[in-house]
């Protein structure tokens, strides 16, 4: 199918100008997948006409991928090559304005061993995450996607190629609010002034715990820090003061919660794609603030290996808030994307917490974020609880309570 490139260039520039808010004289460091080469020249001419220092290119292929999984030894794959650590070494004195853009197959990773996966991610991970913490607040980024035909495909089965990719595109650029006749920047403005406004109101109530609770089993109470605020849309820079949009589609109002203070049980609505293989119909359970057991009807194996990628995977990072009303779940259909599903519903996290949401959070070292009950791990992974009956109820240190959520959506 054909796109045309005024709306290809539309996007680029929306997500190099509003998401990554490129500012002169920053590198940029763009993500993308081969196949996308195209889309990828248009993001690195948008950006270089925003006043980009120079553009470097990470280049994916999920093939290239599978292929190292299945055919290299895991002890090849898990290193950190010198050449590597010395390129996020670098990083760390560029802080460069990261662009992803996601176009990966759901099913990339299906079939190979997840405990070779878990172990080589792990490793790979620990290296990479001093220097992702020492970067943390201090640059710009952006997550945004475009359709591969793999991806196409999973979404929509048993339509042949074209009407899959003319039906993903019309969904993506639906999602980031991109359509014939409107200004995509104006809309974005307003968009995100409503989410400040509704973060206003919750971190206004004082709330120091919520509960959650529908009828496929969700029971479940969290305990919030205190001074930890609630923020969505979008995020500043505190290097140079640029605002900026971490994902477009982006629906979610979050904060972190306090690091092991959770208990019961979150029953997910929806798929998790995880390490390119998925897991089904599950749930966690958790005690004293950690998953204690879990089930799922596909991906055991890979949910019980996710949950202990380190001590910090088994607790919560985020709690998050989104009505079902999201342009995203009104699509109607699973994207098999964090980055969309995330944003259909009500979600959590398990591992990593944002020390951002703490006064004056991007400051604090990991030590000092984790005291304050920030959660630290080498992950950070998504899964939706949003269920159409989904009831919120946040509680006060007095004693007092006020409605969040009544049915999937805002009580008020």
């Amino acid at each position: 199918m054909q796109i045309s490139k005024e709306k290809l260039s539309e996007y680029a520039r929306l997500i190099v100008r509003t998401g990554a808010n490129v500012q002169p004289g920053q590198v940029v460091q763009l993500s993308i997948a081969v196949e996308q080469h195209e889309f990828a020249a248009m993001i690195t001419e948008e950006a270089y006409l925003a006043g980009a220092k120079k553009v470097n290119l990470n280049w994916l292929s999920d093939g290239q991928n599978r292929l190292h999984y299945r055919y290299a030894e895991e002890s090849v794959l898990s290193e950190t090559l010198p050449w590597e650590k010395e390129k996020l070494r670098q990083m760390t004195e560029d802080l460069p304005v990261r662009i992803f853009v996601e176009s990966e197959d759901p099913d990339a990773l299906a079939g190979l061993d997840p405990e070779k996966l878990s172990r080589v991610m792990q490793s790979r991970a620990a290296v990479a995450k001093p220097y992702r913490d020492e970067i943390d607040g201090r640059h710009q980024w952006c997550i945004a996607a475009l359709p591969s035909e793999a991806w196409a495909r999973k979404c929509f089965p048993g339509k042949s190629d074209e009407e899959a990719m003319e039906l993903l595109y019309d969904a993506v650029f639906r999602t980031v609010r991109i359509s014939d006749g409107s200004d995509a920047v104006e809309a974005w403005r307003a968009h995100t002034g409503l989410i400040e406004k509704k973060s206003a109101w919750l971190n206004a109530q004082g709330f120091t715990s919520l509960h959650y609770e529908s009828g496929n089993g969700t029971d479940f109470t969290v305990e919030l820090i205190p001074e930890a605020h609630w923020e969505g849309a979008g995020s500043i820079n505190r290097e140079n003061g640029a605002y900026y949009i971490p994902n477009m589609p982006t629906e979610e109002i979050f904060t972190s919660p306090r690091a092991g203070k959770c208990e019961g049980t979150l029953v997910a609505v929806k798929p998790l794609s995880w390490n390119g293989q998925l897991i089904e119909d599950f749930s966690i359970t958790f005690s004293e603030g950690k998953a204690v057991s879990c089930k799922a009807a596909k991906g055991q194996e890979l949910l019980e290996k996710m949950l202990h990628m380190d001590e910090g995977a088994c607790m919560l990072g985020e709690v998050a808030l989104v009505p079902k009303e999201s342009p995203v779940n009104r699509c109607g259909f699973l994207f098999y994307s964090t980055l969309f599903d995330e944003n259909a519903c009500c979600h959590f996290a398990v591992g990593q917490g944002f020390k951002e949401v703490l006064p004056d959070g991007e400051r604090l070292t990991t030590e000092e974020a984790t005291a304050a009950g920030i959660n630290d791990s080498i992950i950070h992974v998504d899964f939706m609880v949003g269920a159409e009956d989904l009831s919120i109820t946040g509680f006060r240190p007095d004693g007092s309570s006020a409605a969040i959520f009544r049915n999937g959506t805002w009580a008020e």
